[in-house]
């Protein structure tokens, strides 16, 4: 089992910025290491179907928008992958969840997830 933990959202203005991280644990990682994991963030507004943020196993992947305003990235000595926000937008509003690939893929479908966190909420006003 793996536990991942959100953290680091909050309410912002417009053009802001927030880093969020995420901090995982669990027996897993005694034989298969938090760095063969794929890590994602993904992010679910009021009314909508949750939606493919940006991933990362050696190197990111974004979604094309949040591209060039958002940076993934992972610590792997201390198990957390961040994600950095800038230039932020009132519809970026939405709980961001990370989430887990054990089988290290980094794809933008939440079905290749395995481990998702409880989520946090990220609010921009305008």
């Amino acid at each position: 089992q793996v536990q991942l933990v959100e953290s680091g959202g909050g309410l912002v203005q417009a053009g802001d910025s927030l880093r969020l991280s995420c901090a995982a644990s669990g027996r897993t990682f005694t034989w298969s290491p938090f760095s063969n994991y794929a890590m994602g963030w993904f992010r679910q507004a009021p009314g909508k179907e949750r939606e493919f943020v940006a991933a990362i196993r050696r190197s990111g992947s974004y979604a094309d928008s949040v591209k060039g305003r958002f940076t993934i990235s992972r610590d792997n000595a201390n198990n957390t992958v961040y994600l950095q926000m800038n230039s932020l937008k009132p519809a970026d509003t939405a709980v961001y969840y990370c989430a887990a690939d054990v089988h290290g893929r980094g794809t933008p479908s939440h079905r290749d997830y395995h481990y998702w966190g409880q989520g946090t909420q990220v609010t921009v006003s305008s």
